[in-house]
């Protein structure tokens, strides 16, 4: 069982309301630049235990994620426990919303795997905290928007970083998850001129994206895809797809994707370098999401947040040459950036300004 207490975590709230059936747990990783943000996953985990792991790391990650994406806000993460389709009601999104507003802003929520706009909505009828609403309720819509559009200016500056030039004209990529982030870095990779190779566990989400670019490829799952011959391997679906055996099996030079906690253990990262595989930090490439909803905070306004998301790309660049230049492998040199960055702000925290 984890230990809470193990962790660097500031709080861990366990939510239950029996009526409704909701089980839910909201960890806040850190403060130290401003409120927590981080969406709501809604999952059937096989246990509560492994529902706990999934959110202390998704909420650590969130902290980063905020504190490269140059947010004055907090890393925090929730999850509900539970199958969307069969257990999702108004009721249980908004008892869920009660425990969100008992924190008072020092959580605010957002989408993730399995909660949509609507949600959002649904859940702000009970909460203030709430960003990632539908347009109709002056909302950022659906953040996977500025994920993938993220994303693809990270595969941009890996590509450069890598052969020279910002383009993925010509490359072979294989995305492996084509919903809502997945399908979306796919029209970027076609509309740049690269060859697409996909694959997904949904049937649904393969069909939809060859209705869409009927040239794009199928891989036969998981392993077939990470093995093949690609230069560009982008995981966007659940997290761990980076184990050991994969990445044994990894033709590709670089991974870039929008999945969050890509590498399934400590040590991987130095295992890609040593293959010289180039590893594109998930969190510093996939914030394009979080400064989407972030923006709604004082306004959503679209071009506001684009603009924004743009820089992930100078992001990424400079994140390699620091890796470069310290000789460590950029995930290193990535989360040394965000703790510098959350150790220098979080330090004005002291200053009384208000005796």
């Amino acid at each position: 069982m984890t230990k809470v207490f193990g962790t660097p975590h500031e709080q861990v709230v366990f939510c239950h309301d029996e009526a409704t059936g909701l089980r839910a747990i909201i960890a806040i990783y850190s403060t130290a630049l401003g409120p927590a943000l981080g969406g709501t996953r809604f999952y059937p985990y096989e246990s509560e235990d492994e529902a706990l792991d999934d959110v202390l790391n998704l909420s650590k990650g969130m902290a980063y994620k905020n504190a490269l994406a140059d947010l004055d806000l907090g890393g925090g993460k929730a999850v509900i426990i539970g199958d969307p389709t069969a257990i999702k009601t108004e009721g249980l999104l908004r008892a869920y919303g009660r425990f969100v507003q008992s924190l008072h802003g020092r959580y605010f929520t957002a989408c993730d795997v399995g909660t949509f706009s609507e949600d959002m909505d649904v859940i702000a009828r009970e909460c203030d905290y709430v960003t990632g609403r539908t347009l109709a309720h002056g909302g950022a819509g659906d953040s996977s928007i500025l994920t993938a559009f993220g994303v693809f200016q990270g595969m941009r500056a890996a590509a450069e970083h890598t052969w020279g030039d910002p383009t993925l004209r010509g490359r072979r990529v294989g995305v492996e998850g084509v919903g809502k982030v997945g399908r979306r870095l796919v029209e970027h990779l076609v509309s740049d001129g690269a060859e697409v190779v996909i694959t997904d566990v949904t049937e649904a989400a393969i069909d939809r994206v060859r209705g869409e670019h009927p040239e794009v490829e199928v891989a036969d799952g998981h392993d077939a895809l990470s093995g093949a011959e690609l230069d560009v391997y982008a995981p966007c679906a659940m997290g761990g797809a980076l184990d050991d055996a994969t990445v044994e099996a990894l033709r590709a030079k670089i991974v870039c994707g929008g999945a969050n906690n890509q590498l399934a253990h400590a040590g991987i990262e130095k295992q890609l370098a040593d293959r010289d595989v180039l590893y594109a930090p998930d969190y510093v490439v996939n914030s394009g999401g979080v400064i989407q909803v972030a923006d709604e905070i004082e306004g959503f306004d679209f071009d506001r947040a684009r603009q924004k998301a743009t820089g992930i790309f100078d992001t990424t660049r400079r994140i390699f040459q620091i890796a470069s230049d310290e000789g460590v492998p950029p995930a290193v040199a990535a989360d040394r950036l965000a703790e510098r960055r959350m150790s220098e702000i979080g330090r004005l925290r002291g200053i009384l300004v208000n005796p």
